[in-house]
């Protein structure tokens, strides 16, 4: 790989060199800390599509006992996917309360009671 062909901008990796205390002014530095992150990226969203082929294989697997045909062949990535791969790498992620797991989830039901007329 060249040190031409990453992904991460050398104003991005420059930036947290920069917060973290780090000073360089060699351009060559700053790129092989942009292709490192990038392949510390790369492996943690392979593990984490291994995590996920091997989650969806499981609910495929009682579908098919339970008599269902599944034809979605389309993979989904979830939080729980992503944190297992990072868990490998020793990054803990706590899924926030307010995250949604379904679109009616974190909205309020409200019941209103109606009044009996008053004789």
């Amino acid at each position: 790989m060249l040190l031409e062909s990453f992904l991460i901008p050398d104003e991005l990796a420059e930036h947290y060199l920069s917060r973290s205390g780090f000073q360089c002014p060699d351009i060559r530095v700053t790129r092989l800390v942009s292709v490192a992150a990038q392949k510390f990226i790369s492996e943690i969203a392979s593990d984490a599509l291994q995590f996920c082929k091997i989650r969806q294989a499981n609910v495929k697997a009682g579908d098919k006992s339970r008599g269902h045909q599944g034809k979605d062949k389309r993979l989904i990535l979830t939080t729980e996917d992503l944190s297992a791969a990072l868990k490998e790498y020793g990054v803990n992620v706590k899924k926030q309360e307010y995250f949604a797991d379904s679109p009616a989830a974190g909205t309020v039901t409200v019941a209103v009671k109606e009044k009996q007329p008053e004789e």
